[in-house]
């Protein structure tokens, strides 16, 4: 039966793949142009390809309101890179079988693979009823005792419930409402099935409109999204993978059960060689289509080369990503192979909370205020700038709120004073500024930091892996260590030379090979090199949002009162300002020697910036609060001069590790604590 390369794909299941097809009527593009933008555009009549693979190259849009598409709506065309985030509407139209679902929707191992419907009426399995309208997930397709079912889960009391469904299961099974939201290359691979358009709501936009968009100005509603696939096909005499857009106006015929499909090469992606039986490893292969990128073992993996697949294994990695403020920042994915050793670095926390959540038994918890904050609650403790804490616990305390007592969590810590300790509370909703304070100098394995602390943790390499020929993470100034993972990978080495073999992902590395009857002279792989695996923006979010299932968010912390006293504001006479002034002035010139020597120039800086904020603020009406000189110092110095001390050291000592002195800590504190006692003076003097 002959149809458009248009209607075939649509209606053809992958699980059916590869199809053989036979041009009926061919196309030519007028020229000598072969192809167009990596698209194939001239096909014979005739001509027999195989396909091996279809995917979802761009997205047709259109204008829908009330979720209907009016026949005057313009379509435009949308790449799967435009950017913006959106919401999936819920399909009306039920499917009539557990078999459509796993025919026309995607289902993978990851959450995003897992879609959720429901049944308009009761199902009765043995030893469990799923009762009409209860949300189920479709976790995997799998064969028990010959038969196909589809493994699925319901939660019921945040209990989850575990079952398998046929796929002769008959009935009307509706989509679930979905409250996630996703970019539009995410939907075009998970969430529009075959056959069946997608409605989807535009969430929020990642820029700012201009003329190049193609939707409306300020545009918010609802687009009916059309797919446009690229057809992945092996020709009769040609040894690549062409390419070739389900648009393209040619009509074909399916010959499969007539033709012999082992006469084309099989192309395999590297989930297809994992998917094969362990039995059949090692193997050897010709590369069809090399993986993009330079680095090792990328750049000897060229079309055209053979080489050995020893064997499929998982095998752990540790998630880091490099410290910085700004953007964008480079992640990797570190093998527990690695050599080299590291350094704690100092964290920062925002909020009281997150010192709660970082706190272990192992060792206490040290750090230093870097921002004031002033208590609501008289039993509970005001922040200094400086101040240095033990963290304890958390617990519940007693305040008087409102003329009434209250129960408010808390985290109790130790105050640490020039000669003994303080026991204070601080509220769980303090909007603060902490830093660790560390003690430890010790030199750490990449294991040894898994086994011995929790992640998220602080680094920097100290000794660098010198079996990597360049070591990508000794360039980097610190490392967060985000989390650790477990992914899939091949073992392989080059078949005509194998000196050393490489571990090469599954699943981020897209290349093609054909499998060669050869023999494998050396079943035992050779040496296995290290590979710091760098990973780009949009691979770091994959990982973290799908591979890791078990990783649950920590719960919010507690709110903030809603009522809080005001603060106090003064009026500032011309000499109390002029006073003020003085302190900061010092304050910035005394420490920032005591911090590092030869910064002269940024301390004059500084100095500048505290004058300038200052004058500025006596010039509108010499009214502000004593916060503002802390504020515009405490700024400036932690941001500029601890920045630039810890620059200049590690460019010193290569494996110089800067630590936090308890002296100059303390001198920050008595400084502020100085700086209080003069404001008051001043405005004492102020009112006289």
């Amino acid at each position: 039966m002959t149809s458009t390369l248009e209607k075939f794909i649509h209606s053809l299941d992958p699980r059916a793949l590869p199809r053989v097809l036979q041009i009926q009527s061919g196309i030519y593009f007028q020229g000598s142009i072969y192809e167009m933008f990596g698209n194939e555009c001239c096909l014979s009549t005739g001509e027999v390809i195989k396909v091996i693979g279809f995917k979802i190259n761009k997205l047709i849009a259109s204008i829908c309101e009330n979720n209907e598409v009016s026949q005057f709506s313009a379509k435009v065309e949308l790449p799967l890179n435009f950017p913006g985030l959106y919401k999936v509407v819920a399909d009306k139209t039920p499917y009539v079988s557990i078999e459509e679902i796993t025919r026309k929707v995607s289902i993978g191992p990851t959450r995003i693979g897992h879609p959720c419907f429901y049944s308009s009426e009761d199902i009765k399995l043995a030893n469990l009823t799923i009762k009409n309208g209860e949300k189920i997930t479709f976790n995997s397709v799998e064969e028990v005792n010959g038969t196909m079912t589809v493994n699925c889960g319901v939660v019921r009391n945040n209990q989850s419930h575990s079952f398998t469904l046929p796929l002769s299961q008959e009935g009307k099974f509706y989509e679930c409402e979905d409250d996630q939201i996703y970019t539009l290359k995410e939907i075009a691979e998970w969430k529009i099935s075959k056959c069946r358009n997608r409605i989807v709501k535009l969430s929020s936009t990642l820029h700012t409109w201009d003329s190049s968009n193609p939707l409306p100005e300020n545009f918010d509603g609802c687009l009916v999204l059309t797919p446009v696939y690229e057809v992945q096909a092996v020709m009769k005499f040609r040894k690549d993978i062409v390419r070739i857009l389900s648009d393209l106006d040619v009509e074909v015929k399916d010959i499969t059960d007539c033709y012999d499909i082992n006469s084309f090469l099989q192309p395999l992606s590297l989930e297809d060689v994992f998917e094969r039986t362990s039995k059949e490893f090692p193997m050897v292969a010709e590369i069809m289509e090399r993986p993009p990128g330079s680095q090792k073992p990328y750049n000897f993996l060229y079309t055209g080369k053979e080489i050995v697949i020893y064997k499929k294994f998982q095998a752990a990695r540790v998630l880091a990503s490099e410290i910085r403020s700004d953007f964008p920042k480079r992640h990797f994915l570190i093998p527990m192979s690695y050599k080299g050793k590291f350094k704690r670095r100092p964290r920062e926390f925002p909020t009281a909370y997150d010192l709660e959540i970082a706190r272990s038994e192992k060792e206490q918890l040290h750090v230093v205020a870097t921002k004031a904050f002033d208590s609501p609650h008289k039993e509970l403790f005001s922040v200094s700038v400086g101040d240095q804490f033990l963290v304890q616990q958390s617990q519940t305390s007693e305040v008087l709120y409102e003329g009434r007592k209250k129960l408010v969590d808390v985290l109790a810590c130790e105050q640490i004073l020039s000669d003994t300790y303080k026991k204070v509370l601080i509220p769980m909703y303090m909007e603060g500024g902490f830093v660790e304070v560390i003690h430890d100098k010790k030199q750490y394995q990449l294991s040894e930091i898994c086994k011995e602390f929790c992640l998220p943790f602080n680094v920097k390499v100290s000794v660098r892996d010198l079996s990597i020929e360049e070591d990508v993470l000794a360039a980097v100034p610190g490392l967060r260590f985000e989390e650790e993972i477990t992914d899939f990978y091949l073992l392989i080495s080059s078949a005509n030379s194998p000196v050393e073999s490489w571990e090469i992902p599954v699943y981020r590395l897209n290349m093609t090979v054909h499998l060669l009857s050869k023999d494998v002279h050396t079943v035992v792989p050779p040496v296995t090199k290290t590979t710091v695996e760098e990973i780009s923006e949009e691979q770091y979010y994959m990982v973290r949002r799908y591979e890791n299932q078990t990783l649950h968010p920590p719960p919010r912390p507690p709110k903030k009162p809603t009522t809080l006293p005001p603060k106090p504001t003064f009026a500032v006479p011309k000499q109390a300002v002029s006073d003020i002034l003085q302190a900061p002035q010092n304050f910035c010139v005394d420490t920032t020697k005591k911090l590092c020597s030869n910064q002269a120039d940024d301390v004059l800086e500084l100095q500048v910036s505290c004058q300038n904020d200052l004058v500025l603020h006596k010039k509108n009406d010499m009214t502000g609060k004593a916060a503002l000189v802390e504020t515009n110092v405490i700024k400036g110095l932690t941001n500029k001069e601890l920045g630039k001390c810890e620059t200049e050291e590690e460019e010193e000592e290569e494996h110089n590790y800067h630590y936090v002195d308890g002296n100059i800590i303390e001198n920050v504190r008595k400084v502020f604590q100085d700086t209080t006692v003069r404001n008051k003076h001043a405005l004492s003097e102020g009112r006289r």
